[in-house]
């Protein structure tokens, strides 16, 4: 550090102690890049309120990147068959980007806030690939900052920090989707402690002024009181440090509305069959000039022209590459992330847990999220897919790791896994590189001959700086006018009206509940008031309006409405990207399809035909990509019965008031003849629902041997909450009741 850069530091510091901004402001003036020179130094001394003169700059800097964006604001979004015939009328846009990913979109908005003319497709929905799948973490990463400092590599120190930058960024522009989050990080050696907390400690000072909160050490005792569930032998104590947290498919999508407000013409359902292209008269050569679509739904094809092309595709990066010259190598190395949904009494609230030691030397993370706990992730090698599923083995995995750091008080049960998904995380070799099969750790950004510009690789975290880096090089290749990148500070979709508490408001001007008031204020934003005016009145005194899709969800009805304008054009948009409930539960998620269906097929004037397909899609969909698929197959009808002769003889029992007839199996209409004797009503088709979860031959019946196998399967953790079991245990404990003889011994006479 410099004398003069040191003398700044004395007189900062000496302004901070006065509270005067007047001499912060004239430091930073003088003295360029003060924050980050000064970030070091804040987190070794107390400064709360140099941390809130900070906060006061971030804010200046959101006001300073909405005045630089000097174009018209659409309050109203354009619908998505306008948005079509806009790129069919257009002439010629100067860029048009593929793909509809966080990188995809993120490009797209820095286009259009340069005043370019942009254009976005997306062949399936914005966020229906690796963005909607990840840890849902916001963070630098602290296992690259302890690779970079063992290994002494410069570019992955360098990727940390840029990553903390982007954090900071991200936290401030969408406010509503993302929150701070403590993450504990358990020690059981002693001579661990000094070791991970001077690594965590260089993971705040890398931040610098950027630091969301400096981290701090936990004894043992304290480390229990904030995560009761953790494993207490051998426990030393604890180190807690900060990152941040967000809604990913949300985020993806207020990244592209915030794009489409500004003027571009973006379009999901939408795939380029090939690539077109003109000969340059000045360099005589083939140049990309933009590319022949395809609407998927209509199937109607037509052209997109453009000065620029940018394949931001993620794990098809090579399939568009090969579209522009088929000699091109593949530089895409796919990776498969599996994580899963466990119930959130796993976890507690507000504190997440890191493994940063498995057993075969991965990373896991264990998070509180949308009320769940969610863990992983592996890391394995995969093909590319559009439709990854999660493996058994890895979800074994997964919960085998959380079994280790879980007291053994905590039974981590298979049958409480809720959810399951699996994201191709698209790692790349660097084409410019001459060692091409070396993976890149950053992004890389790549022109070809013809033109076409190639972002691939990077994180969730870095989007902006990101799509930064390559309009950069687009402009720079292609000679597009166009200044610096406006993104910094700019407030994505929802953020700009949202405060922490304006989720009351939405309880007091519309009659919603708290936590659906709670859930549309952290999802949409300021636009959360938009969704509540489409709510229906539920015809009760409480709630006033707000008729929830599932009861233990905070998913309202209206969200389905408002979902068509956010250009949701099937149920799985819905249910996987515009709500969460299918990467929540996917059995809530199968109880809510119909429903919205329905509300969908109203909307959009959906055959009856149509109607199915999407219920059928939607279930594939549950069963394959959600985890459904590994969670039904723990029941099948080679499973192993492990119960006691003690156990077998109380469920025949318990059949038995079911089956009166002795006929070896039981129907809907045994259940429904039992539960309207106890006074207990339940529709038909919820009852078969209820025993087809068990009807293992699918003959419409439930054998006595497939009881016991669901019974077994329970006993072994394999399966939880299954509801056919639950109904029968306390059915049989109502007749029980019911046929005890009433005692006169005490009742105070009789002959």
């Amino acid at each position: 550090m410099y004398t003069s850069d040191f003398n700044c530091i004395s007189v900062w510091a000496f302004a901070v102690n006065l509270q005067s901004p007047n001499i912060c402001n004239y430091v930073l003036s003088h003295w360029p890049f003060t924050q980050e020179k000064i970030g070091p130094w804040l987190n070794l001394v107390d400064y709360p309120w140099a941390r809130l003169w900070l906060r006061l700059m971030a804010r200046l800097s959101r006001v300073e990147a909405v005045e630089q964006v000097n174009m018209a604001f659409q309050d109203e979004l354009p619908s998505r068959q306008a948005q079509l015939t806009a790129l069919r009328n257009t002439q010629e846009f100067d860029v048009l980007v593929v793909g509809g990913g966080a990188t995809g979109s993120g490009c797209a908005l820095d286009a259009v806030t340069r005043n370019l003319k942009t254009a976005l497709v997306e062949r399936d929905d914005f966020s229906s690939g690796t963005s909607s799948r990840s840890t849902k973490l916001i963070h630098g990463g602290v296992r690259y900052l302890q690779k970079a400092l063992v290994k002494l590599d410069y570019e992955q120190y360098m990727m940390v920090k840029e990553a903390l930058h982007e954090r900071s960024n991200l936290l401030n522009i969408a406010p509503h989707l993302t929150a701070l989050l403590p993450i504990m990080l358990p020690i059981y050696k002693w001579w661990q402690l000094p070791y991970y907390w001077a690594g965590i400690k260089i993971y705040d000072l890398v931040a610098g002024a950027q630091c969301l909160k400096s981290s701090y050490i936990l004894t043992k005792t304290k480390a229990l009181e904030l995560f009761p569930m953790l494993k207490r032998d051998k426990l030393v104590g604890a180190i807690v440090y900060y990152d941040g947290q967000h809604n990913d498919a949300r985020m993806n999508l207020a990244i592209a509305l915030t794009a489409a407000r500004y003027g571009a013409a973006i379009a999901n359902y939408t795939e380029v069959v090939h690539l077109l292209k003109r000969v340059d008269p000045q360099m005589g050569k083939e140049i990309v000039c933009g590319a022949r679509c395809r609407d998927v739904i209509t199937g109607q094809e037509f052209d997109v022209r453009a000065k620029c092309v940018i394949n931001a595709t993620g794990p098809f990066t090579d399939a568009l590459r090969k579209m522009d010259d088929q000699k091109n190598p593949n530089i895409c190395q796919p990776s498969a992330g599996v994580h899963i949904v466990i119930p959130g009494y796993y976890s507690p609230d507000n504190m997440g847990l890191l493994d940063p030691a498995t057993s075969d030397g991965r990373v896991i993370f264990f998070l509180p999220w949308e009320k769940m706990t969610i863990a992983g992730t592996t890391d394995t090698p995969t093909e590319i897919t559009p439709h990854p599923i999660p493996m058994e083995e890895d979800i074994n995995f997964i919960l085998t790791e959380v079994r280790n750091y879980l007291s053994p008080d905590v039974e981590v049960r298979r049958g409480d896994v809720l959810a399951a998904w699996s994201g191709i995380r698209p790692l790349v070799t660097n084409p410019n590189s001459k060692d091409t099969q070396s993976i890149c750790r950053n992004h890389i950004v790549h022109i070809s001959d013809s033109g076409l510009v190639t972002i691939a690789g990077g994180k969730w975290t870095t989007y902006r700086s990101m799509a930064e880096d390559t309009l950069d090089a687009a402009v720079k290749a292609h000679n597009l006018s166009a200044g610096p990148s406006k993104t910094v500070g700019l407030m994505l979709e929802g953020a700009k009206d949202w405060t922490p508490t304006m989720y009351i408001r939405l309880v007091q001007d519309y009659g919603l509940e708290v936590e659906v008031a709670q859930h549309l204020a952290s999802s949409y934003g300021g636009r959360a008031y938009e969704v509540a005016k489409m709510a229906h009145v539920t015809g009760k005194r409480w709630p006033i309006v707000g008729k929830r899709l599932v009861s233990e969800f905070p998913y309202i009805e209206s969200e389905v409405q408002y979902a068509i304008k956010e250009y949701a054009c099937t149920a799985i948009d819905v249910i996987a990207r515009r709500t969460r409930l299918g990467f929540l539960n996917v059995q809530a998620a199968e109880e809510a399809l119909p429903r919205i269906v329905d509300i969908m097929g109203k909307q959009l004037t959906w055959s009856e035909q149509r109607k199915r397909e999407e219920l059928s899609a939607a279930k594939q969909f549950l069963y394959y990509e959600m985890g459904y698929k590994a969670r039904s197959e723990q029941l099948t009808d080679t499973s192993e019965i492990t119960l006691t002769p003690a156990e077998v003889g109380r469920y025949m029992k318990r059949f038995h008031k079911f089956d009166k007839e002795n006929k070896g199996f039981i129907t809907t209409v045994d259940v429904q003849r039992v539960l309207e004797s106890i006074n207990v009503y339940i529709d038909a088709d919820t009852l078969h629902e209820i025993l087809n979860e068990v009807d293992l031959n699918k003959n419409g019946q439930v054998e006595f041997n497939e009881f016991l196998q669901l019974m077994s399967a329970v006993k072994k953790g394999q399966v939880s909450a299954n509801r056919l079991a639950i109904l029968m245990k306390t059915a049989e404990q109502s007749l029980d009741q019911t046929e005890k003889p009433v005692s006169v011994d005490r009742s105070g006479g009789g002959v």
